[in-house]
């Protein structure tokens, strides 16, 4: 066992180390931002949906960023002063940031010494994960990052339920948010090889991402809480730097969890 834990160990640094590994995540941290695009879309919708204050919604999550852009994504999220242009540009950013499972895939088959499948087989597959990209990313966003600023807010049109709501929030925060963000994670790690794999081979590395994407968020969170408003010598500027480095960190340690898995896998065809 201690000698096999040794192995394994030694071939996560190997891998680790190779160049790929190094610009991956700074790929995904990229086009992960890019994303926000069409996500801020999404949530328009549905807030429109359940007819909350969008506006607040907006600016809570928005409030790290530039005001000319929380300004633009407010004219997205709510459909004003959409144009043909506004338009196109969110097509845009959803086909460029599905560059960044592109590059996953990529990844993935340099990983497992997979060949890579056609161009447009690879792009329509890019295409699906970026839409699980994006569903797995509001969440982190809605739930892990600004959930207890969120619910103050739909919390305000039922002052009556606000304890017991709080309470049952609380509890089942992260619980729930460790559950779905394992399934999203899961699933894009078995989706991105070209070649079918077991998803119980992934298992471990999604544990790890999800473990390391709650505890990243929740710092996160807790810095946007308590410092981002106080911020007063940098202003937004600091906020933007910490909202990136939040981003690349969740994409180090979703790259760091597909060598995990990786890893595992080709330990097992060596050992057959």
């Amino acid at each position: 066992m201690k000698n096999r834990v040794h192995k394994f160990m030694k071939k996560l640094k190997k891998t680790m180390n190779k160049p790929e590994m190094r610009i991956l995540p700074g790929q995904l941290a990229f086009f992960l931002l890019l994303s926000i695009i069409p996500l801020f879309a999404v949530i328009g919708l549905v807030a429109s949906e359940f007819s909350l204050s969008l506006e607040n919604i907006i600016l809570r999550i928005s409030s790290n960023l530039p005001s000319e852009v929380t300004d633009f994504l407010l004219d997205i999220s709510k459909g004003r002063n959409i144009s043909v242009n506004i338009v196109i540009f969110c097509i845009a950013s959803f086909i460029l940031a599905s560059n960044g499972p592109c590059s996953m895939i990529i990844g993935s088959n340099l990983l497992y010494k997979i060949e890579n499948e056609d161009f447009l087989t690879r792009r329509v597959k890019a295409i699906l994960m970026t839409i699980v990209l994006v569903i797995l990313f509001m969440f982190v966003l809605i739930v892990p990052a600004f959930g207890d600023q969120l619910l103050r807010i739909v919390l305000e049109s039922f002052p009556n339920h606000n304890k017991e709501t709080i309470i049952i929030y609380n509890i089942l925060k992260y619980p729930i948010s460790f559950f779905i963000i394992y399934f999203f994670i899961k699933l894009l790690y078995t989706m991105a090889p070209d070649r079918t794999i077991k998803s119980r081979t992934t298992t471990n590395g999604a544990i790890f991402t999800s473990l390391g994407w709650i505890i990243s968020t929740s710092i996160y969170s807790f810095y946007v809480r308590k410092f981002a408003s106080y911020n007063i010598l940098y202003g937004s500027v600091a906020n933007l730097i910490i909202l990136l480095l939040w981003i690349y960190i969740l994409s180090y340690i979703f790259i760091l969890g597909m060598a995990f898995n990786a890893t595992t896998y080709n330990l097992e065809k060596e050992e057959r």
